[in-house]
């Protein structure tokens, strides 16, 4: 009988032990779910991968196999859940421990870098939490940064770029937005009201920089400053001849329906149109600039500018051929020759982006994921990355390769905290 009873016993507290640690299992479980993904609570930033599957970001740079390999372990399982537009709206409700908990209050630049001020143009959409590590990536205090949202943007993401504005210092919303239309005008006008407000601010800015929320720096604010000096009031921009883009503006598109309704991007008409005002010789690039201060006091001064600008209007995609037209007219800050040959992208540094169809001949295989001909980077990208020469790199996205940002985020703080250490 007392047999039994030990035995009845004994299976009673094996399974109180078991229970005991079943519920401590899922405790754990549940708890790095909500710290990881930071939406329960909007706080600080989930438990980096890095840290998690200890993984080597020098090692990364060396393509070294094994952590190598655990990147792709990670990519399989889909380990990353970013924080929601909510969390960060949840986060930024407390101005004072965002800006602590997210290190923007230590941030200081040498002196080097504040006689050298740089301006900022961020125009985004969507993924709050990915547009604040961008942010956090290129902040210095006596930079100014402006953020221009999508109308179209929801509700919470534009909350989240409201407190964003509110408590990160030199940080502000535009003034005028626009609902932006693929391929069409706004897209131009939302980087114009930015560079309208930039110019008004109190900061003195030497260079502007225009971003987009997939965006992530290269270099830090040193690098930029040491490397827009060199250009001597120059302007970084992509100016090409035109090629097979003349349809572009040869004739009118029509951005609204009979009812004002904007449509999904422009719709050609067989409207011809009237040539550039002023005899301006069309060129094409980018969207993308970098922009010295007194070239842009030329786009909002010169009457040129604005004839230019207005004939734009009714073109398709004019942010990718208004810069690039522009900086080639005589006389303008910093001016191309038309003469000059053509500024492609591998030789403009503001961006580096890898298109599919030039993969092998001019980069090596995107190792992320290509989304309309464009890669998202993955980590076997790091090296390349840092050491093709560009500023930016697009596109990244932590939901497709989180370790490649982390990387990026560790080896950009470790040089910047290293002159400190000198």
């Amino acid at each position: 009988m007392r047999i039994f009873w030990f035995r009845l016993k004994l299976r009673n507290l094996i399974f109180i032990v078991l229970t005991l640690a079943l519920l401590l299992c899922c405790f754990k479980i549940t708890f790095s779910i909500v710290n990881e993904g930071g939406q329960e609570t909007g706080q600080s930033d989930r438990p980096r991968l890095t840290v998690q599957y200890r993984i080597n970001c020098t090692e990364i740079y060396e393509m070294e196999p094994v952590e190598l390999g655990k990147t792709l372990i990670i990519r399989k399982q889909k380990s990353y859940v970013g924080p929601t537009d909510e969390a960060v709206v949840n986060a930024t409700s407390n101005c004072d421990w965002f800006v602590k908990s997210r290190g923007y209050n230590a941030t200081q630049g040498s002196d080097f870098e504040r006689e050298f001020p740089l301006a900022f143009s961020l125009v985004v959409h969507q993924d709050a939490a990915l547009v604040e590590r961008l942010l956090r990536a290129i902040y210095m205090p006596h930079n100014i940064y402006c953020i221009h949202y999508d109308l179209k943007s929801s509700a919470d993401f534009i909350s989240a770029m409201k407190g964003l504005a509110r408590c990160i210092p030199n940080v502000f919303i535009a003034s005028n937005l626009e609902r932006v239309q693929y391929a069409g005008f706004s897209r131009l006008k939302a980087d114009l009201n930015c560079l309208s407000d930039l110019l008004d601010s109190e900061v003195k800015w030497k260079y502007v920089i225009n971003l987009c929320g997939q965006d992530f720096p290269l270099r830090t604010n040193a690098e930029l400053v040491s490397a827009l000096k060199k250009l001597k009031g120059g302007n970084m921009v992509e100016s090409k001849w035109p090629g097979g883009k003349t349809g572009r503006w040869s004739v009118r598109y029509l951005l609204k329906d009979n009812n004002s309704q904007y449509y999904e991007s422009p719709v050609t008409t067989s409207e011809i149109k009237s040539p550039p005002p002023h005899n301006i010789e069309m060129f094409v690039g980018s969207a993308y600039f970098t922009l010295s201060r007194e070239f842009v006091v030329f786009v909002h001064q010169s009457l040129l500018a604005r004839d230019f600008l207005a004939w734009c209007e009714d073109t398709y995609s004019p942010d990718e051929h208004f810069w690039a037209t522009l900086i080639r007219v005589p006389g303008v800050p910093g001016e191309v020759p038309r003469s000059d040959p053509e500024i492609s992208e591998l030789k403009s540094k503001t961006r580096l982006v890898k298109w599919s169809y030039l993969e092998r001949t001019l980069y090596p295989p995107c190792t992320g994921v290509s989304i309309r001909a464009v890669c998202i980077y993955g980590a076997a990208e790091l090296r390349w990355l840092l050491n093709y020469g560009h500023w930016f790199a697009n596109k990244v996205d932590p939901k497709v390769d989180p370790v490649l940002m982390e990387c990026l985020e560790e080896i950009l703080s470790e040089k910047q905290l290293r002159p400190k250490l000198q």
